[in-house]
């Protein structure tokens, strides 16, 4: 079976006034949609690995064949880091963080505050496109990373906790070039939940 479009858990207009509808339908149903069928067609090449996680195929590269491999980690990747980055927003959401999580970023930040300025800062330092993570490290600790392109968190042996993505795409239509505002605004925007119930499950 080849692999599908997950389905938003919102309505495209749910993040307005911080992301408008527009961007989210495109951003859906175009560029998420492109890479999904690009990532279907490389893998017809190799139809077993139809049969294993997105996952386990983004973290076992080495183990598909050469001609298919650049490919489906681009398109791999930008599928399953796209279905991470809706996952991190709701348009009914805490402002702040929630739990085990909340006592771990102040633990490791120092403050809610630390912890979203070095965030931005990760975003923001990001040239051209990708995207700033929060993840778990192999320790069990919190770090803040960024990735470019379609590369992921797994890739580097992190489980994601939340992420944003800074590729123009994903803020352009109402942003322009501010990217700085479109991530101060995205906060209000974030699934603390979610976030929190990833950040249990990485521990």
């Amino acid at each position: 079976m080849s692999f599908e479009l997950p389905p938003m858990k919102y309505d495209f207009g749910a993040l307005e006034p911080i992301i408008d509808a527009r961007t989210v339908e495109i951003h859906h149903d175009k560029h998420q949609a492109t890479y999904l069928k690009n990532l279907n067609a490389a893998l017809e090449k190799a139809p077993q690995f139809f049969d294993w996680p997105l996952e386990k195929i983004l973290v076992s590269l080495d183990q598909l064949p050469a001609e298919i491999r650049t490919a489906v980690k681009n398109n791999g990747g930008g599928v399953y880091n796209h279905n991470l980055y809706w996952d991190s927003m709701a348009p009914s959401h805490a402002s702040q963080p929630v739990g085990s999580l909340a006592k771990a970023i102040e633990a490791t930040f120092g403050s809610f505050d630390q912890f979203k300025a070095e965030f931005e800062k990760a975003g923001l330092g990001r040239f051209g496109s990708g995207y700033a993570w929060l993840s778990v490290d192999p320790s069990k600790k919190l770090v803040i990373h960024s990735t470019a392109n379609q590369d992921c968190p797994l890739q580097e042996n992190l489980t994601p906790i939340l992420v944003v993505d800074v590729w123009e795409h994903a803020y352009y239509l109402k942003y322009q070039n501010r990217r700085a505002e479109y991530l101060s605004s995205w906060w209000l925007l974030v699934d603390w939940q979610v976030a929190e119930e990833r950040y249990l499950a990485a521990l």
